[in-house]
């Protein structure tokens, strides 16, 4: 009996082994849903319709974007925590959905490091130092010189509290021992608006968002906050370069789904995202608009995220920021 008893559970475990083999086989059976837990037009929306567009070409399926926008993209990001583990509901969203909220929310609905399997980290880029056109500083330099002379006087235009274009503020004022009034809108579009108005003066915005009113003359480009000058803005320092040290920041767009996936699920989706991000159609796309195609593996997005929480959870105490 004894022998019979091993040799059922050798069976089931055989006849397990086998359906999970074949379930992989056949995923996807049927839409993949990607939620964007913002509205569209942004940069967490467009890196899940590119990505997606080329993922739905590979597997043979569609691939539907839901936005879910709220409270910097954690009510979309508690939405896909609670969905099945089956590779048919996924999450592109931004570092403030990650890497910020946790630090940001004292009540947030979903831990980035525990609810979710991590896929890929799909697009970044960095943040521009720009200012309105009649603002009265040609460089970095100038500004923190400015800001000095001029404490807490100075407006710092963000799309929202804890959005990065925030944060990065608030680790220039940290780096430089400066000031400035920190100016959240609803969104990236009303702030460069009133800064190419001239109703805010100052703020760190997405290259990919900005880039077009530099060329134009309606925005000045003091510094990009990457590790190297941007290809799109060559003429432009890199904020070391102008002196500021410790502030490279770049803003960044990944993939994840609820936690527990099949493990062959977990492993094909995360060869799909990277397959269809470095597709040379959609990083050429990608490369226009400003992005650097990235596109980790699952166990680099691990530590890659590990380290960012830490890093925006000492910028936000050190601040004493806190979603009014």
């Amino acid at each position: 009996m004894k022998f019979h008893a091993v040799g059922v559970f050798m069976a089931f475990l055989l006849v397990s082994g086998a359906a999970a083999s074949l379930q992989a086989a056949e995923y996807p059976e049927q839409n993949i849903t990607i939620v964007v837990p913002f509205p569209p037009g942004g940069a967490s929306d467009t890196t899940a319709r590119m990505a997606g567009n080329k993922l739905s070409e590979r597997i043979g399926k569609p691939v539907v974007i839901e936005n879910r926008a709220g409270a910097n993209g954690a009510i979309g990001a508690a939405t896909v925590k609670q969905a099945k583990p089956d590779g048919y509901t996924l999450l592109v969203g931004s570092i403030g959905v990650y890497a910020i909220n946790p630090a940001l929310y004292k009540n947030l609905k979903y831990d980035p490091q525990k609810d979710f399997d991590l896929l890929s980290v799909v697009v970044r880029t960095p943040n521009v130092l720009v200012t309105s056109p009649q603002f009265p500083v040609k460089n970095v330099a100038e500004l923190i010189a400015y800001l000095k002379k001029n404490p807490n006087k100075v407006t710092f235009a963000s799309s929202g509290v804890g959005s990065s274009d925030h944060l990065t503020a608030a680790l220039f004022w940290q780096k430089t021992g400066t000031t400035g009034i920190h100016v959240p809108y609803k969104g990236g579009a009303p702030a460069i608006n009133d800064l190419m108005g001239g109703h805010a003066d100052v703020s760190f915005q997405n290259l990919g968002a900005v880039a077009q009113q530099i060329r134009g003359g309606q925005l000045k480009a003091l510094a990009v906050t990457g590790d190297k000058r941007a290809d799109a803005l060559p003429d432009v320092p890199t904020i070391a370069e102008a002196g500021v040290a410790d502030l490279v920041v770049y803003s960044w767009q990944a993939a994840a789904a609820p936690r527990g996936l099949p493990a062959e699920i977990k492993a094909k989706l995360e060869s799909e995202f990277k397959a269809a991000a470095t597709a040379p159609d959609v990083k050429k796309k990608f490369t226009d608009m400003g992005f650097d195609v990235v596109a980790t593996n699952g166990a680099q997005f691990v530590d890659f995220l590990k380290a960012e929480v830490g890093r925006w959870k000492t910028v936000v105490e050190t601040g004493k920021i806190a979603v009014e």
